[in-house]
């Protein structure tokens, strides 16, 4: 079995990307079961419109994951409940709108893969405890899967770190997302668990983390607010290919991939 992960989508740029990759997969023989993608700033450079979710969905992403940009268009209450392909981070107070985890079904509908969205507490807004959350949620979702992947939005890289062993064994993979820059640590943990700190960024590479140089330079410079904008140039998808056993539901590999438009 194999699954497709692609890092944080960034405005009409990533969705372009996503959608060029996806289409020349579908020309050949696509080899992923699922494909997941992070897609909290995929319109605009913040939030989800219906608009947006729709393309993502439509182009072939099986799930949608998000993290602290989530409710940057305020439309997204309009359907966050109601397009379970879509989750927001699972450590938000039970009272907020939308689900923290979904199931979804293979391409060829014979599995079943858990996605589960948790969002670092280092540097972030005030969620609830990620790891104690984890462990909440996966007795209901392996009722279900045995496969079952996690996006971690974190800030921090020692968060993130210790997330992959505080899952190992548990889930398949923990996919950190949210910094932007794709790292080259990824591997497989001893108990069988892919890991990856950041996958990078699906969007405008010619950039500050997908914004416009000039905009970001005038703040650092001036210290003074300005809008940033979507960047245009240098457009990357940036992803990583899980292998995972079919019996145990555990990783086999992890591979880094960049695909340029």
């Amino acid at each position: 079995m194999k699954i497709l992960f692609i890092g944080d989508i960034v405005g009409n740029p990533g969705r372009r990307v996503v959608t060029e990759f996806l289409k020349e997969l579908n020309k050949t023989t696509n080899p992923y079961d699922f494909i997941i993608a992070n897609g909290e700033n995929a319109a605009g450079g913040k939030g989800l419109t219906f608009e947006v979710v729709d393309q993502l969905l439509a182009s072939g992403v099986s799930a949608i994951t998000t993290g602290n940009h989530v409710w940057d268009q305020k439309e997204i209450f309009d359907f966050v409940d109601t397009t379970p392909q879509l989750i927001r981070p699972a450590n938000y107070p039970a009272e907020v709108p939308g689900r923290g985890f979904t199931i979804v079904p293979s391409v060829d509908g014979r599995s079943k893969l858990g996605v589960i969205n948790l969002a670092g507490q280092i540097f972030m807004n005030r969620y609830t405890n990620p790891f104690h959350a984890l462990d909440e949620i996966l007795s209901e979702v392996k009722t279900e899967t045995p496969y079952v992947i996690l996006d971690f939005h974190a800030e921090a890289t020692s968060e993130k770190i210790a997330m992959g062993w505080h899952a190992d064994g548990k889930v398949c993979a923990v996919i950190g997302t949210h910094t932007h820059v794709q790292t080259a640590d990824e591997r497989v943990l001893p108990q069988g668990t892919a890991y990856i700190t950041d996958v990078g960024m699906t969007g405008p590479h010619d950039s500050v983390i997908g914004s416009r140089i000039d905009k970001v330079l005038e703040s650092f410079l001036t210290m003074m607010p300005a809008r940033f904008g979507v960047a245009k140039d240098n457009i990357k998808l940036c992803a990583v290919q899980i292998e995972l056993d079919d019996e145990t539901g555990l990783a086999l590999s992890i591979e880094r991939i960049q695909y340029q438009l």
